[in-house]
């Protein structure tokens, strides 16, 4: 049975996206798969992944806004901006006031401009920045202009924040809270994200992959994906 759309995947922590596009590839014997933008391994929520004809819009897709739910730690900066990284400083918190707090958020709204970090997908010289933070090495990276349309904050129990944050395509959360905890002066890290929405896409019409695991084959997983033209409706929405 050929199959073409987009089926919308609540990716699990632990997992690579690439990991997740190789399961639905080898469960159901299909030959084009791919993802409509990267979610770290530690990362949850929704992955896209493009089915048959659906891989020839995956830039079009990956192009969306998103909405992320992330939680921050202050007073531990890591090499890697979150909490997969090893601890590279340690600070006291002070007992900062929610107006300070939202002061901080709110310097990051609008456009600005944001340094990938090295552990990430982002090349230097055809070489992902993750293999060369592996060999120990650090190199200049080019800032990349993002824009926040909107945050809030949902929890505030220092040490640890917990926010939403509705972004442009190509944001690191991860720096984002990395930016943050420097201008507190305590440094952080970013603890826990989800993908909450991609464009029109939500989290909430995604399928689990304990659900896609346990179907039979590739005519029970059509029932779970988005056709061309429902892409294409959603999209104008």
């Amino acid at each position: 049975m050929e199959l073409d759309g987009v089926l919308l995947l609540d990716k699990p922590n632990g997992p690579t996206s690439h990991d997740m596009v190789d399961r639905v590839r080898r469960k159901f014997g299909l030959k084009k798969v791919g993802h409509c933008g990267t979610l770290d391994p530690a990362a949850t929520g929704l992955l896209m992944i493009g089915i048959g004809k659906a891989t020839k819009i995956q830039d079009l897709l990956m192009a969306e806004d998103k909405v992320y739910a992330g939680r921050m730690k202050l007073g531990v900066t890591t090499d890697s901006q979150d909490a997969q990284g090893a601890p590279l400083e340690t600070k006291e918190v002070p007992p900062f006031t929610p107006e300070q707090i939202a002061a901080a958020f709110a310097k990051y709204q609008g456009d600005f401009y944001q340094t990938p970090p090295m552990v990430s997908a982002v090349k230097k010289d055809g070489v992902p920045l993750y293999k060369l933070a592996r060999a120990g090495k650090t190199v200049e990276r080019e800032p990349r202009l993002v824009h926040v349309y909107s945050h809030r904050i949902t929890e505030l129990a220092l040490p640890e924040i917990a926010f939403e944050i509705t972004c442009s395509k190509g944001f690191y959360v991860r720096t984002y809270c990395h930016d943050i905890g420097a201008d507190l002066g305590c440094g952080a890290h970013l603890t826990a994200l989800s993908r909450l929405r991609s464009g029109n896409f939500s989290l909430d019409r995604a399928v689990s992959w304990e659900t896609l695991d346990a179907l039979p084959g590739v005519q029970e997983l059509s029932r779970h994906v988005l056709s061309l033209p429902e892409i294409s409706r959603l999209r104008r929405q």
